[in-house]
């Protein structure tokens, strides 16, 4: 059995700095690098970008709301048009700078509200699923898409010749329908490692995860994400990389063959 680790980087922004992506990166197989729109700059991506390449660490390319001030956490109704070409624009200017870091961009994993969003809202995740692929057709080569399992943006995605990716989280609580708790909830957040590791073990070995109600949610997936940004996300990484690996399973890039 493999699959594949990921984690969200690359989310610094000028004088302000936001996790430890060098350690993060010795624990991962992919790294979802901010594009600019909600946090990351181009020093920032050329740095993450050349720290994965260094390590052997798949890039994707984490695409938001244009949204600095909110991180990316706040819904925005982007018009779908305008919303395909930020996605669009993100993309490119990653592999921009990935090119230059001696490595590629192989997927997109959108981040925070968007990637909320996508999973019923059927204008954007057409919006999102259309930027993917037509970002994929420039670049010459596909571009797999992270999401929510049974998401309407992997559905879609599938139908135009995306590779869907379902992504689960060690870190982070969910409700009975399968989706994320909202943040600021009791439970949305798994800080102790212990605990992110075997929610992320059951995950990838029986297909399921427990809601905070304690109902389990059949939910396999093909990559499983720890944030940078939840405390002791290294700490959490580690313990998570361990256990899957005790556990027998092979930690592979999701885009590799």
């Amino acid at each position: 059995m493999r699959i594949d680790l990921n984690a969200d980087l690359g989310e610094s922004f000028g004088a302000w700095t936001l996790g430890a992506d060098g350690a993060l990166l010795d624990q991962v197989t992919s790294a979802n690098v901010a594009c600019g729109f909600h946090a990351g700059d181009p020093v920032v991506m050329r740095a993450t970008c050349e720290g994965a390449a260094a390590r052997g660490v798949a890039v994707g390319a984490h695409v938001s709301y244009r949204d600095l001030a909110g991180f990316g956490r706040r819904f925005i109704d982007v018009p779908p048009a305008v919303l395909r070409d930020e996605v669009v624009y993100q993309v490119a200017a990653l592999a921009g700078v990935a090119r230059v870091a001696g490595t590629r961009v192989g997927y997109v994993k959108p981040h925070g509200a968007l990637y909320s969003a996508i999973v019923a809202h059927r204008g954007q995740a057409e919006a999102v699923v259309a930027g993917v692929r037509e970002a994929a057709d420039a670049l010459g080569r596909p571009l797999a898409l992270l999401g929510l399992p049974g998401s309407l943006a992997l559905e879609l995605a599938a139908q135009v010749g995306v590779m869907p990716v379902a992504e689960g989280f060690a870190d982070r609580g969910y409700l009975p329908d399968g989706t994320l708790a909202p943040r600021g909830t009791d439970g949305a957040l798994l800080t102790d490692p212990q605990a992110a590791a075997e929610q992320a073990v059951r995950l990838v070995l029986s297909g399921e995860v427990v809601a905070l109600d304690g109902t389990v949610v059949p939910m396999r997936v093909g990559s499983v994400c720890v944030h940078s940004d939840t405390p002791g996300a290294v700490q959490v990484a580690r313990a998570v990389r361990r256990a899957l690996t005790s556990a027998g399973v092979r930690l592979v890039a999701a885009t590799e063959p």
